[in-house]
Formats: structure tokens, C-alpha cells, sequence
């Protein structure tokens, strides 16, 4: 079984901005698989399904991103996974490009406070990540501001396909594991 998990905040102010990429990359599993997230448990909206014959759950936490780790926390010792090998999260980063996608099997927070939260909740920095990128804020600009910020239209094609891009390394990290899906998608935007 597998629990994936997408970072965000549950007010409808924050709908589509670039802390909620992580919601909206659940939401685009949902869309491709059929899985709704149609219950309240575990401080989260969640979704049971079946993905290329893998038992999942799909989750969004509605603790606010800061608290993210007591709904992971609660997901994993419920359904009995091993954090390291059977969860992964999904979440906004502004080191990397709008659109870029980076998957790691482990680390730290860097600075991110869902992750941080995750990292304090589970005792462990091993679990499987996917960090979409929504591109650092420009000088000016206070980081609160600009991750609660939505996506100029300029940017919409590029999130679309990060959206994309993150479902396909769901699929592939399920299916082949995270080193696979890290060559392919580990890359720069051309």
C-alpha cells in the first residue's frame, strides 16, 4: 500500500496558489485515476483506490501546512506503512523553476515548515518526496507573500505539465521505484 500525500492549506483563499501545488497534484491523481477524496479521516481529506494494482491512499491534510506532520503521522500509524519505502509527499519548492520537478528518497526540510513538521511528527528524514517547483520570489517580495501568491498565466502551461510530470512519477516510483523516476524526471526545464 502506498499513502500519497499532497502539502497544502484547506481555506478556499488558498486554491491554486503555490503553496497548494501539492494539493493540486492529489487532485490531478485523482482526476487520472478516478479516486475521489471523498472522506474525512486522519485530519485529512482522503481517497481509497486501486493504481496499476496498487492499493493507495490519496491525501490532502486539512491541518494547515505547518501541521502537516499530525495527519501524516496519523495516515501512517493507522494503515501500518513503513514511512521510508510506502509514503510519499508532495510539495512546492522555491529553489527549484516553475514547473521542475525534484524527487528525493530522503532529507531535510530545507526551510519548508509542512516538511519540517512531517520530519518531527514521523522521527525520520526517509521518506520518498516529489518538490514541484514554483520558483523563488523575487527580491522584494516577502516569501509568505509570494507562496500564497496564484500562478501568473504565464506560468499556467508550466504547472500544468509539472501537474503531469508529478503523476507520472507517482506512477513510477509505485511501479519501478524512486532511482527510476529520479533519472527521468530529475532534469532542467529545456
Amino acid at each position: 500500500m502506498y499513502i500519497i500525500v499532497g502539502l497544502g492549506n484547506p481555506d478556499d483563499r488558498y486554491q491554486a496558489t503555490r503553496h497548494n501545488i501539492g494539493f493540486d497534484a492529489v487532485t490531478k491523481i485523482c482526476d487520472e485515476t478516478g479516486i475521489s477524496l471523498d472522506m474525512r479521516k486522519h485530519k485529512a481529506l482522503i481517497g481509497k483506490g486501486v493504481i496499476n494494482g496498487q492499493k493507495v491512499i490519496l491525501a490532502q491534510p486539512q491541518t494547515y501546512m505547518n501541521l502537516s506532520g499530525e495527519s501524516v503521522r496519523e495516515l501512517v500509524d493507522y494503515y501500518k506503512i513503513d514511512p521510508e519505502t510506502e509514503l510519499i509527499v508532495i510539495y512546492d519548492d522555491i529553489s527549484l523553476d516553475v514547473g521542475q520537478l525534484r524527487i528525493r528518497k530522503k532529507g531535510s526540510a530545507g526551510g519548508h515548515n509542512g516538511i519540517k513538521n512531517i520530519i518531527a511528527q514521523l522521527g525520520t528524514q526517509n521518506f520518498q518526496r516529489i518538490k514541484i517547483g514554483v520558483g523563488d520570489k523575487p527580491k522584494g517580495w516577502d516569501l509568505v507573500d509570494w507562496v500564497l501568491a496564484q500562478f501568473p498565466a504565464d506560468d499556467q502551461a508550466a504547472v500544468r505539465q509539472a501537474l503531469s510530470d508529478a503523476y507520472g512519477a507517482v506512477l513510477m516510483m509505485m511501479e519501478e521505484g524512486p532511482e527510476a523516476a529520479m533519472n527521468r524526471y530529475n532534469k532542467k526545464k529545456e
